[in-house]
């Protein structure tokens, strides 16, 4: 039988990649990290772009911070946050690519069948 590339992954990776998803599976986290993927911000600015108070952005700063995803430098009275784990941009970048505004899943046009809607996800469905 011939070995599948990738086939090869320990528990270990399996468990970091489930616990890497399940810390992103907030979308408030998830906000923040792609907001933090291109630029520094303060807690407050933070908050105001996604909508939360400052504590609550606070938080989950704190747990980003914790899991080695942002990392935190003064600049005065201020702590600037940024995205400290690139590989955690790219995947990001690559599921944004594939989810359209509508919240539909896009797919590469060239290979779309024409007679068939968009579909939604129905992620909420799965987690039940």
């Amino acid at each position: 039988m011939p070995e599948i590339p990738h086939a090869r992954i320990t528990p270990e990776q399996l468990d970091a990649a489930a616990a890497t998803f399940d810390l992103l599976s907030v979308p408030g986290r998830l906000h923040l990290v792609w907001l933090l993927a291109s630029n520094e911000y303060d807690v407050t600015t933070l908050a105001e772009l996604t909508g939360a108070n400052v504590p609550a952005a606070s938080q989950q700063l704190a747990k980003l911070r914790a899991a080695g995803v942002v990392a935190a430098r003064r600049d005065g009275r201020r702590q600037l946050y940024r995205v400290e784990d690139p590989h955690i941009v790219a995947v990001i970048e690559e599921m944004f690519g594939h989810i359209a505004p509508d919240g539909t899943l896009g797919s590469d046009p060239a290979l779309a069948d024409p007679r068939r809607p968009p579909r939604r996800p129905r992620f909420s469905e799965i987690a039940r």
